[in-house]
């Protein structure tokens, strides 16, 4: 893994605050910086998904890889970035943000009308759901994450840290299968 020595360490650790799949004490922990606009960070979080997903039906322990989520923004580049984190937030508040987040991560469609239809489509309150968007009760939430994502050294999404180092290599299964698999022998 390349590594550079500026802005190259994660600075604010993965915690229960966090969106993650697995256990934060899992081997491997993989934090993602995205946001639902981005085809970039869509392509990024579909490897990742595949990745984990062979790991977890190989031989490999089930539980060694613990992906986590944060939003990382850019608004003028990605207009319709900031409303999909805000749905994926308000349906984390019904307990379903893995559900939107996959939704969202294969969604070209990121319009109010395509968000409210996604919500609906999950079940969610949906007169709850268009509240919490409309007061835009968890903006903080998503700030918090994007200012994390700057004092680590985030510029644009996608960016990955594993195990709280920048991963800088190319995007593809081999080369990120090569690291993660590193990232577990260094811990074992």
């Amino acid at each position: 893994m390349k590594q550079d020595s500026n802005f190259n360490q994660l600075v604010v650790p993965p915690s229960q605050r966090d969106h993650y799949q697995g256990m934060l004490n899992a081997p491997v922990i993989l934090v993602e910086y995205g946001n639902y606009q981005c085809l970039q960070f869509r392509e990024m979080h579909q490897l990742i998904q595949a990745i984990v997903q062979d790991f977890n039906s190989g031989l490999t322990e089930k539980n060694s890889i613990c992906v986590v989520f944060r939003h990382f923004i850019e608004h003028p580049i990605y207009p319709q970035a900031q409303k999909a984190a805000e749905a994926a937030e308000a349906a984390a508040a019904q307990g379903q943000f893995w559900q939107m987040h996959d939704i969202l991560t294969h969604q070209e469609a990121l319009g109010n009308g395509y968000l409210v239809e996604y919500a609906n489509d999950l079940g969610l309150d949906i007169c709850q759901f268009l509240q919490d968007i409309s007061k835009k009760v968890h903006v903080d939430r998503i700030n918090q994450d994007i200012e994390s994502g700057r004092q680590s050294g985030v510029v644009t999404a996608p960016a990955l840290f594993i195990n709280g180092i920048r991963y800088r290599d190319c995007w593809d299964m081999g080369q990120l299968t090569a690291a993660i698999i590193a990232a577990i022998n260094e811990v074992l």
